[in-house]
């Protein structure tokens, strides 16, 4: 590992002065590249850095040691132990900066909630997540734009589909891909009854027009128009779009913009997300059948949470962990399991599994 920080420390420096170059400075280019390369770096060469610095100290504090005698003997090798426990905290946490970084996580990211099992219900719980998950996205700043929400006449929703703006949305989101399970007592249940009911929620990464290429020929657009509950929010003009990919089979509804040229672009965003999604799924196929870690692994039909609201308590199936905040959790305070779910997979990469 030593050696591998020694190699990442010398690119880093050899960036800096790289940097300082007059035919560096003239190519815009290469000093982008070179300024980002760098940014990516210096956290792990801040950390090695003090690494470094906290080894001289402890090794300085254990030669003295053996120089001395009686209280300031005692009080060197004290200090030299504390240092030596710093120092592993330090090794671990460039153990943890050495992984692999997930190429997506900086990016944004594209949600999908669908109602499942449970009829009324599911599409009521639907919603309540939709709401969820937009307060936690207004804590966080990330932009929250609407491509499609499909609603019910009882104030629940079948489907909605949102574009999510914002630096390492896709690194906060991702662990919520999956089913989501509830358990309560719907409003319209007479004898008290717990029923059951399940919603999916995917998160995709949001895609690079560089990594994606959608051929005009591929793709058939059409035009209809936008429904809602009830009536609500129709449109007598044609400026919802729905876009087909022939290769795929990939189909995209957009319908919430009153403009066909603002629908069409955010189904076309869509689009890039889920064939982004579909080419990488299977691209990494063979290796996430042998990967065991349960955190990470966008299953949608893996089910990862439920929501007891009897017991206002939520579990997360993936680490066992349970919260009895229903109220907060629902309005958006999801950092705490979210963190969880972060650290439970980045020890699970530690560990090899």
């Amino acid at each position: 590992m030593l050696e591998k920080l020694e190699e990442i420390a010398a690119r880093y420096e050899s960036i800096e002065e790289a940097l300082g170059k007059p035919d560096i400075l003239s190519d815009m280019d290469a000093w982008k590249k070179l300024t980002k390369e760098r940014a990516e770096l210096s956290e792990l060469v801040e950390a090695y850095r003090a690494y470094q610095r906290t080894r001289g100290e402890m090794e300085a504090a254990f030669r003295e040691a053996e120089r001395e005698q009686g209280e300031m003997r005692d009080m060197l090798l004290e200090e030299g132990y504390a240092l030596k426990e710093k120092l592993a905290e330090s090794e671990n946490e460039l153990k943890t900066l050495l992984l692999p970084k997930d190429k997506n996580d900086e990016r944004g990211c594209t949600l999908e909630i669908r109602g499942g099992a449970g009829g009324e219900e599911a599409a009521l719980f639907a919603y309540e997540l939709y709401r969820m998950y937009q307060a936690y996205c207004e804590r966080r700043r990330f932009r929250w734009e609407i491509v499609d929400l499909n609603e019910t006449e009882l104030g629940g929703m079948k489907e909605a589909i949102v574009n999510i703006e914002g630096k390492g949305a896709y690194k906060r989101l991702k662990y919520e891909s999956g089913v989501h399970r509830v358990q309560r007592v719907p409003e319209t249940e007479s004898q008290g009854r717990i029923h059951t009911s399940t919603v999916t929620v995917a998160v995709l990464p949001e895609a690079e027009d560089v990594e994606v290429e959608i051929k005009d020929e591929d793709v058939r657009v059409d035009l209809f128009r936008s429904s809602g509950a009830g009536g609500q929010k129709v449109n007598k003009t044609e400026t919802a779009i729905r876009l087909t990919h022939f290769p795929t089979g990939i189909v995209v509804t957009c319908q919430d913009e009153r403009s066909q040229l603002k629908n069409k672009e955010k189904a076309y965003r869509v689009l890039k997300a889920r064939l982004y999604d579909y080419y990488n799924s299977k691209a990494n196929s063979a290796e996430a059948q042998n990967r065991r870690s349960l955190v990470g692994t966008g299953d949608r039909s893996e089910r990862i949470r439920t929501y007891n609201f009897p017991q206002s308590r939520i579990t997360d199936h993936r680490i066992g962990l349970s919260l009895h905040s229903m109220e907060a959790f629902l309005a958006g305070e999801l950092d705490e399991m979210i963190d969880a779910l972060a650290r439970f997979d980045t020890q699970q990469r530690l560990s090899g599994e």
